[in-house]
C-alpha cells in the first residue's frame, strides 16, 4: 500500500512538471540519431543518405530518430581541393540549396522538401548541417534577401570569417542580418526540417548574436526545429545564454576514434579529441543536462568510417569494443545527445548490440540527478564513477557506472556508500552482461583496460 502511495505521488509530481513545461518542447529528452560526417564527410549524396536512413529505421524502435546530412550538401563538387573549387549552389536570394546532381529529388525549386517527406514517411526526422553566415558568392553578386528590402551586402560582415571554413562571411547583428536568417529558416521549415546543426558558432569563435538571430528565426517559423551548436568546447560562462536559445551545444572539439589523441589532460584547442577526453569536458557541465537542453559530447565514431570520413582515411573505427562501450555508457549516464557516425549500411553485429540495449538508452532518456562521484577510495586514481537516479516511474532505482581509464585491467572493490550509493546490502544487475549480482554490501568487479561496467541498483537492502 505504501509503495502504491509513493507511485501515485511520483505520478502527480510528474504530471505537474509536465503542466509547467512550455507547450512546444522541442527536445524533451536528449536527441538520438545519425549524422553523415564521420563516414561520408562532405560527400554524402541522396542515394547514400537514403540507404543509411533505411538502416536507421531498424534502430528507430530503440530511440534513434534523426537522420542528419552534414556539411557539403550544397556543393556541386565536394571533392574540390579548395573551398572555392567546390561550387556552392545558391538560389536567387543567396540561400544555399541542394546540389541537384547529388540530390536528384531537389531538382527545380523543390529543395529538400521531397527528401524530408520521404524521411518522415519512414518514421524518422530530417536534419541538416550549415556553417553560420552568408555565402561569399551571395555577397559578391549582392543578391536580394527574400521577404525584405535588404541585399546581401547589408547583412554580411566581411571582416568575419570562420577560421576553418572560409565559404561564408559572418552575419551582422542588424535588421538585414536577421532578415537573412529569417529567410533561411523559413525555407528550411517549408522543406520540413526537424533539426539544424550550426557550425563555427559555439566556440572559436562564440557568436552570441548569430545564435540569437538563428533561434529567433526558428521561432518565427512556428516549426519545432532542434538547434544544435558546434564546435566546442563551449565555455561554461556562456551556459545561461546558450541554454536559452539552443537544445544542444558541443562541449568538446571533435571526438574521433581513439582513446586519447594529444594531451593528457586535454588542452582547450586539442583536435581531434579522444574518448578519455570526454570525462574532462563533461565536468563543467554537471547539472546542465535537463529541461530540454543538452550539453553535447559529440558523435559516436563507431563501426565503419567510410567511404570518405570527415577526418582521416577510410577505416573501421579504431576504438575497441570496450572503448565503444565506455563512450556510449558515459554519454548515456551523462545524458548527452546520442548521434551515430557509422556507415549504417556496414554496421557490425557487435556495435549494433551496443546501440540496441534498451536499458542503457533508457538511462540516457529518463534518468535524473546524473553526476560523477568525487572523493573516491584509495586505489581509484585511474577509475571514474558516475551515478544517476531512476525516473519517477522507476521509484528508488539507482544506476552506477564505473570506468577504468587505465591501459591495463583493474580490480574494483568498494562499499556502495563509497561509490555514491546507500550503504548496506544492495542488489545489482549488470546492464551490459545481463548478470544479476548476489546481494552484497559492496561492489566487486574486474574491468578491462579502457572498459566499464554499468549497473542498475535496487535500493532494497534485504537482497530480495
Amino acid at each position: 500500500m505504501l509503495k502504491r502511495c509513493h507511485e501515485l505521488m511520483f505520478a502527480i509530481a510528474l504530471l505537474c512538471a509536465t503542466c509547467a513545461t512550455p507547450a512546444r518542447e522541442v527536445a524533451p529528452t536528449p536527441p538520438m540519431g545519425w549524422n553523415s560526417w564521420d563516414a561520408y564527410g562532405l560527400t554524402i549524396d541522396e542515394a547514400a543518405f537514403k540507404a543509411n536512413a533505411l538502416e536507421l529505421t531498424k534502430l528507430h524502435p530503440y530511440g534513434w530518430t534523426y537522420a542528419v546530412i552534414d556539411e557539403g550538401w550544397y556543393m556541386a563538387n565536394p571533392f574540390g581541393d579548395k573551398l572555392q573549387n567546390r561550387q556552392y549552389v545558391l538560389d536567387a536570394h543567396g540561400l544555399l540549396i541542394p546540389a541537384s546532381a547529388r540530390y536528384p529529388s531537389a531538382a527545380g525549386d523543390q529543395g529538400f522538401k521531397p527528401l524530408a517527406a520521404w524521411v518522415h514517411a519512414q518514421g524518422l526526422k530530417f536534419g541538416l548541417h550549415i556553417v553560420r553566415g552568408i555565402p561569399k558568392q551571395a555577397v559578391q553578386t549582392n543578391l536580394p534577401i527574400a521577404g525584405s528590402s535588404f541585399h546581401a551586402v547589408d547583412a554580411a560582415d566581411t571582416s568575419d570569417l570562420c577560421g576553418w571554413d572560409d565559404g561564408n562571411y559572418g552575419v551582422r547583428d542588424n535588421p538585414a542580418g536577421q532578415a537573412y536568417y529569417d529567410s533561411m529558416l523559413a525555407q528550411y521549415a517549408r522543406w520540413g526540417l526537424d533539426f539544424i546543426k550550426v557550425d563555427c558558432i559555439a566556440d572559436h569563435p562564440y557568436k552570441a548574436s548569430e545564435i540569437r538571430q538563428i533561434a529567433a528565426a526558428i521561432d518565427k517559423t512556428g516549426r519545432p526545429i532542434v538547434l544544435s551548436l558546434s564546435p566546442g568546447p563551449t565555455q561554461p560562462e556562456h551556459a545561461a545564454e546558450i541554454r536559452e536559445h539552443a537544445q544542444m551545444w558541443r562541449i568538446s572539439n571533435d571526438i574521433w576514434d581513439s582513446w586519447i589523441f594529444a594531451h593528457n589532460p586535454p588542452k582547450e584547442d586539442d583536435f581531434p579529441m579522444g574518448v578519455q577526453d570526454i570525462f574532462v569536458r563533461l565536468q563543467p557541465w554537471i547539472g546542465q543536462a535537463r529541461d530540454g537542453h543538452w550539453p553535447d559530447a559529440d558523435m559516436l565514431p563507431f563501426g565503419m568510417l567510410a567511404p570518405n570520413p570527415g577526418w582521416g582515411k577510410p577505416r573501421h573505427s579504431r576504438l575497441t569494443l570496450d572503448e565503444e562501450r565506455t563512450q556510449l555508457t558515459l554519454l548515456a549516464i551523462a545524458r548527452s545527445p546520442l548521434i551515430l557516425g557509422a556507415n549504417l549500411t556496414q554496421l557490425d553485429d557487435e556495435t549494433r548490440a551496443l546501440l540496441t540495449n534498451k536499458e542503457v538508452i533508457a538511462i540516457n532518456q529518463t534518468a535524473t540527478d546524473n553526476h560523477p562521484v568525487g572523493d573516491l577510495p584509495a586505489g581509484f586514481e585511474r577509475l571514474r564513477v558516475w551515478v544517476a537516479s531512476g525516473s519517477a516511474r522507476q521509484g528508488s532505482r539507482r544506476f552506477l557506472a564505473v570506468f577504468n581509464l587505465d591501459d591495463k585491467p583493474a580490480s574494483v572493490e568498494a562499499p556502495w556508500d563509497k561509490l555514491g550509493l546507500p550503504a548496506g546490502n544492495l542488489v545489482a544487475r549488470d546492464l551490459w552482461k545481463g548478470d544479476r549480482l548476489p546481494a552484497s554490501d559492496r561492489l566487486k568487479a574486474m574491468l578491462p583496460a579502457h572498459g566499464c561496467a554499468l549497473y542498475a541498483i535496487d535500493a532494497r537492502h534485504d537482497g530480495r
